[in-house]
């Protein structure tokens, strides 16, 4: 465990919140030293894991690392070994991502506990907290892969799975030293945990613009998200005639060109990405022989998603077998739209007009959480933060320590309101 740092010394605050955030933003928190990459069981996850135990402890938590690598910190109550209000969110980022995503939810939970402890206060059941180790699959091709070990949802948890390196999913759990047998003993009993609450930047623009600080989440947007490949003829670009072509990357440019057709052509909730593109060989001179690209469909209900997704799938294959290309589509991800407990999002709401002196907003949220995976198991609630312009997944990611504040002081009533609930 390391050592001190100076915002340690600091009373629980937004300020203090953001400032930890900011420090986990960097290098030796980072694989990548010029901008923050924290991928699930890498050396500046380890560090970070390092840190945020660190802080738990100082907070008056007990602090473990789980079979799969989350950080959970418990705050007893008042009665030995009573089941838990867990608070979390996840601490892996993407590729060159922002400081706030996922990692202010886990800071948070760690100021509303060191808060409590400052004040002596405890409560009839325990508080833990939690951060997940694999939430945006930012290594492996599966998200939420810890959260759904938690959860007990192991679909797509496939041990076999491999990184962009080829390390299996078994190879990095073993290396970071945890126990292949044990990774069961992570799933929680739902009769040990009361409820999950999970504070989360906004990632889109609708706070900002109606000048709130905070929202509440009443449920989760619908996901499928697709591999595909695209096998055609690599050749040579001077010598092959344009009608005997077999050029995987111009039927992969015109798939992509119906996954935007078919997202536009949808209702407001409707969004449909293609993310990620592989072209192989890869070479100015040569005909495209082999394409991957992914496909992430989303909506606010799973009848629509399904449907935008069904003609897109069918458009595509429409495209591959025109152009005599050998396709592949393959479901990585699917999410059903996710509401939040009806009681719980009314106990947010007072706590957000308890802190702000107004109604709470309150609304959908377009991207995935790992809330959404432990609504399988236990009642969810979530907080959205207001976050500029709604930028995430960027560097360029910012939230305000006055928002922060609100955020901890609302997360601080909905624990005392849930206490009275209960």
């Amino acid at each position: 465990m390391v050592g001190l740092s100076p915002i340690s010394a600091l009373p629980p605050s937004g300020q203090r919140a953001v400032a930890r955030c900011d420090l986990l933003g960097r290098a030796p928190y980072s694989d990548d030293t010029d901008g923050l990459f924290r991928p699930y069981l890498g050396a500046g996850y380890r560090a970070t894991l390092d840190r945020i135990a660190g802080w738990m402890d100082e907070a008056g938590m007990s602090v473990r690392v789980d079979a799969v690598g989350n950080v959970v910190g418990r705050y007893e109550g008042t009665v030995p070994d009573a089941p838990s209000l867990l608070i979390g969110s996840h601490v892996d980022s993407v590729r060159n991502g922002g400081r706030y995503d996922g990692m202010l939810g886990v800071i948070l939970g760690v100021e509303v506990v060191a808060g409590f402890a400052r004040a002596g206060r405890r409560f009839p059941f325990a508080i833990e907290v939690i951060g997940f180790g694999d939430e945006e699959g930012s290594r492996f091709p599966a998200a939420m892969l810890t959260s759904r070990t938690v959860a007990g949802v192991r679909d797509g948890f496939d041990l076999s799975m491999a990184d962009r390196d080829g390390v299996t999913l078994a190879e990095a759990l073993a290396e970071f030293g945890l126990d292949l047998a044990g990774i069961d003993e992570a799933r929680i009993a739902p009769d040990r945990v009361l409820a999950y609450v999970e504070a989360h930047i906004e990632q889109g623009p609708v706070l900002e613009a109606e000048g709130r600080a905070v929202g509440v989440v009443s449920a989760i947007a619908a996901q499928h998200r697709y591999r595909v490949t695209m096998q055609g003829m690599a050749g040579h670009a001077g010598t092959i005639a344009m009608h005997l072509r077999r050029d995987a990357l111009a039927a992969a440019a015109e798939a992509i060109g119906t996954v935007e057709r078919v997202g536009n052509a949808g209702p407001a909730d409707l969004v449909a990405t293609v993310g990620r593109l592989e072209v192989q060989p890869g070479a100015a001179n040569v005909v495209p022989g082999d394409v991957m690209f992914t496909i992430d469909v989303r909506a606010g209900t799973n009848a629509v998603r399904d449907a935008a997704a069904r003609a897109i799938i069918d458009d595509i294959r429409q495209i591959a077998a025109r152009r005599d290309i050998i396709l592949d589509v393959t479901l990585q991800q699917d999410l059903d739209a996710t509401p939040c407990d009806p009681r719980l999002t009314v106990l947010m709401e007072q706590a957000v007009a308890d802190v702000t002196g107004t109604p709470a907003r309150v609304l959908v949220s377009g991207a995935g959480h790992d809330a959404m995976v432990m609504a399988h198991r236990v009642p969810v609630s979530m907080l959205f933060i207001r976050c500029e312009k709604g930028i995430s997944h960027n560097p360029a990611e910012a939230v305000t320590a006055a928002d922060v504040e609100v955020a901890l002081r609302a997360l601080t009533d909905f624990v005392c309101l849930f206490e009275r609930r209960s």
